[in-house]
């Protein structure tokens, strides 16, 4: 009989459910996609009820799948959109309030009230993090002061506060586990990494109380079983990773100095720094990468909001294309991008500018730009952006030598040998591009003994592409200067 873990992949803007088998290979997959909601500028929000029913709705395809294929299903492994806050009532189990998206900024004037009563290096040696309403602390924070039943369930004792990984599980067991993994809670800024533990100052500074939090547990981990009557079978939940981290898991990056890049609906860097805190001079973050029997292994981190998401916009917004596939076949008609740059800094920029004030800037414009231009632009300026990540990594005293990517933009080779031109290093691209969903499944296989080690785990990972960097050294000044000059008219916003 085969045997299968399925891995539950809840992203920004769509929910997965992969079914892979014990080499990592994906053998099925169901997506559905749910609505994004933006009621002011700057504000994103999600509705958790649909998160919910997409997610049931993929996993039971999935659960048909297996059946269909006369396989076991061994368990499941939970990756998700991290900083994404949800609030909801322990009786009911119903939201108080929309998922407010990692994305939103509307805690910005709050966190500048915080740098000017001079919190910055408390909570940034305390949770590796920089004070900012990307992380879950100051969405909890907003929801408490602007639901008036919210605070009412917390000081009743009948609040609880998850990320998706957590409200999902608490769904799924009914009630019966509220839990995180100490990855997703190293992204709330409200989780000390060195005691690993929830802070009490931070947590008082934001007036959150504890009780409303769930347990924190490795990656690899007991997180009950779903409830048969959701999903007709019950199976266990063993593992846990926020999806960058699940990322890094899934590309292998378990050496220090391995390092890995994503290209989601946002993009996002992680440096392994091994069983050492670094601390960026750079505004780049400190994370957790995993914690397995209880002992963490750190990451830095870069983040940056809009890649996918610039695509989506040229297409659901722009209408230049009907399919993102097409960017390719487009950008390759192009000889350069005629001095066009777009900074898309449509939610503010991530590091390592953290400008929440800024907004989108396209410059260099004249009567001959055509779409095409702006489309190039668009994909140009993810890898302007994750340079300038490397960069302030260079000045930390860390030097990348290759990248694995990943994501649904690797797929075009054309932007990933740009990538490999501006950052100026190898960029490899594996076999299985699920890198995500894998490390989730990763983690619940190593949970069971599946996989004896992180050694036994990374026998999985297979080079699909090496693209190397061809560009001559002085265009490559030339495109980056012109990206800085950019950069720095939407740093004026």
């Amino acid at each position: 009989m085969r045997k299968f873990i399925i891995s539950i992949d809840a992203g920004t803007t769509s929910n997965r459910s992969i079914l892979f088998d014990l080499k990592g290979k994906p053998v099925f997959s169901s997506q559905k996609e749910f609505t994004q909601y933006f009621p002011k500028s700057g504000w994103v929000e999600h509705n958790p009820e649909e998160i919910w029913r997409t997610t049931v709705k993929t996993l039971k395809d999935v659960i048909q799948k297996a059946k269909k294929l006369r396989g076991e299903i061994l368990n499941i492994g939970i990756t998700n959109q991290r900083e994404t806050t949800v609030l909801w009532d322990k009786r009911t189990g119903k939201p108080v309030y929309n998922a407010i998206v990692w994305q939103d900024r509307r805690q910005e004037e709050f966190c500048a009230k915080l740098r000017k009563q001079n919190k910055d290096t408390m909570i940034f040696n305390k949770t590796g993090l920089l004070i900012d309403s990307y992380f879950s602390g100051t969405k909890i924070k907003w929801i408490l002061d602007n639901v008036p039943k919210a605070k009412k369930l917390m000081n009743s004792n009948q609040l609880l506060f998850g990320t998706i990984d957590s409200f999902l599980i608490w769904r799924f067991t009914k009630g019966k586990v509220h839990a995180t993994d100490a990855t997703n809670a190293s992204r709330t800024m409200i989780y000390n990494i060195s005691s690993n533990k929830w802070d009490d100052t931070i947590l008082k500074l934001l007036k959150i109380k504890k009780h409303i939090l769930p347990i924190v547990k490795d990656c690899a981990d007991d997180y009950g079983q779903t409830h048969s009557s959701i999903t007709g079978i019950s199976i266990p939940i063993n593992g846990v990773v926020g999806d960058q981290q699940s990322a890094s898991i899934g590309q292998c990056c378990f050496e220090p100095g391995s390092l890995k890049s994503t290209y989601g609906t946002g993009a996002f860097v992680l440096l392994n720094t091994g069983s050492k805190k670094i601390y960026s001079r750079n505004r780049l973050l400190t994370t957790i990468a995993y914690r397995i029997n209880g002992k963490t292994t750190y990451a830095m981190e870069g983040s940056i909001f809009i890649a996918g998401a610039g695509v989506q916009w040229l297409r659901d917004r722009m209408n230049f294309f009907k399919k993102a596939s097409e960017t390719e076949k487009i950008v390759k008609k192009l000889k350069n991008n005629k001095g066009i740059y777009l900074v898309p800094a449509f939610t503010g920029l991530g590091a390592p500018y953290w400008n929440a004030n800024s907004r989108g800037v396209l410059s260099g414009i004249t009567r001959d730009t055509s779409p095409k231009e702006i489309v190039r632009a668009t994909i140009e300026a993810v890898a302007y952006q994750t340079n300038d990540l490397f960069e302030a990594m260079k000045h930390d005293g860390l030097r990348p030598r290759l990248v694995k990517v990943d994501g649904g933009m690797v797929m075009n080779n054309w932007f990933s040998q740009f990538l490999s031109d501006v950052v100026n290093v190898k960029v490899l691209r594996p076999q299985v591009q699920e890198t995500t969903a894998v490390g989730a499944a990763f983690m619940a296989g190593l949970k069971i003994g599946v996989y004896k080690s992180l050694k036994d785990i990374s026998k999985n990972w297979h080079l699909n592409r090496k693209f190397s960097p061809k560009m001559k050294k002085n265009y490559r000044s030339s495109l980056l200067k012109g990206w800085i000059k950019a950069v720095n008219r939407a740093l004026i916003n």
